[in-house]
């Protein structure tokens, strides 16, 4: 079965910089994971999305991480990357990585998800 492992994660400064890596194994079917994403999750608040790729590259953010995060996928060491640059204490929480179906409409039914890495920033 599919594992994604998230690693990168931890403490930095406000304005600093981390980079999240989430490594890919066990898959035998390439439409379950056409997109793939991180979410992240604060205590106390719902899981959002703060960066998608789909198979053809293309690449969506939430306003609050545009222009500070970018995402990109490795496609031959099947490693999907979270650069973070210019944190904040508020992108303080735990970040997952997950694979979904690329579907017309977007990205849909996130159903691998990695055990998550913790982001703290002060």
């Amino acid at each position: 079965h599919v594992q994604l492992v998230e690693t990168g994660g931890g403490s930095v400064q406000a304005g600093g910089s981390l980079r999240l890596s989430c490594v890919a194994s066990g898959y035998t079917d390439s439409a379950s994971m056409s997109c793939m994403g991180w979410f992240r999750q604060a205590p106390g608040r719902g899981r959002e999305d703060v960066a998608i790729i789909d198979r053809n590259g293309r690449t969506s953010y939430p306003s609050s991480v545009q222009g500070r995060f970018t995402i990109s996928a490795d496609n031959a060491k099947s490693t999907l990357h979270l650069r973070m640059n210019s944190l904040k204490p508020e992108d303080t929480a735990m970040y997952y990585c997950a694979a979904g179906r690329a579907a017309p409409q977007g990205c849909k039914d996130w159903d691998t998800w990695g055990q998550g890495t913790q982001v703290t920033v002060s």
